[in-house]
């Protein structure tokens, strides 16, 4: 059985103060979670003052991005011993907003990937369509597309260990979510899509999350899908208490 992870991924959001604040009270509400792997994904100047806060609870900490070389002249950019030794489990690689915004390509996610194996990072990667690719037809096209090249050269062993995350780009941030049986059926051709490129248990074991206006009041639904192993979750897990009942979505 995959474990669901539920992870929130606060964006640019939360001064230092602020985040210590909101762990400090998720750690109670979460600490009777069971079968269940907690993480957040904060801004990069949090995170060191959050990992004295969480410590030995439930809740694992992860970076929003992360370049693919240890260091050198990459203004801005994190290498995976800096987020590593700010207890860092997790990393997200490939969200819509760094593809979209910051204009990050296949080829640089690929090597991204790769370097978070390599320092035993585990890497979310996001993949989603775009809206106009699912009013054409094309989003099973798309996953497919971003699968093969966000994944070349990547071993199955690594695959089982990593985190993949749909998000259909049409319902992040704004407030539409795709439907769960929506949601199942893109998942589930992600899994199969993985078999037809390693194999049946590399695709029994990998986790695949749905993002995209996951809220209290639809996660159960969501998580009831059979191939769908838990939640990337954006606004609602900035807020203590909307986050814990996602968390503890049973």
């Amino acid at each position: 059985m995959r474990t669901p992870l539920m992870a929130g991924n606060w964006k640019m959001n939360k001064t230092v103060d602020e985040a210590v604040a909101m762990v400090n009270e998720l750690k109670d509400l979460v600490a009777d979670a069971e079968d269940v792997d907690v993480a957040i994904c904060a801004p990069a100047v949090d995170l060191y003052a959050m990992n004295e806060v969480v410590g030995d609870t439930n809740i694992d900490l992860g970076a929003q991005n992360m370049y693919y070389k240890e260091s050198g002249a990459y203004t801005a950019e994190l290498s995976p011993s800096m987020i590593k030794s700010v207890g860092c489990k997790y990393a997200i690689i490939g969200h819509s907003e760094r593809r979209e915004i910051f204009g990050e390509t296949d080829e640089l996610l690929n090597l991204k990937l790769k370097t978070a194996f390599a320092n035993d990072i585990v890497p979310i990667l996001c993949i989603g369509e775009k809206l106009s690719e699912r009013e054409a037809g094309t989003h099973f096209d798309r996953v497919k597309f971003q699968l093969a090249a966000n994944l070349s050269g990547v071993e199955a062993d690594d695959v089982k260990n990593m985190v993949l995350a749909y998000e259909p780009l049409w319902a992040i941030g704004t407030g539409k979510t795709a439907t769960p049986e929506q949601a199942e059926e893109i998942i589930k051709f992600i899994r199969e899509t993985v078999e037809e490129m390693y194999d049946a248990d590399t695709a029994e074991a990998v986790r695949i999350q749905y993002g995209g206006s996951v809220k209290p009041h639809n996660v159960k639904e969501i998580m009831a899908q059979p191939n769908i192993d838990g939640a990337l979750v954006g606004g609602a897990s900035l807020e203590a208490e909307s986050f814990s009942k996602i968390v503890k979505f049973k």
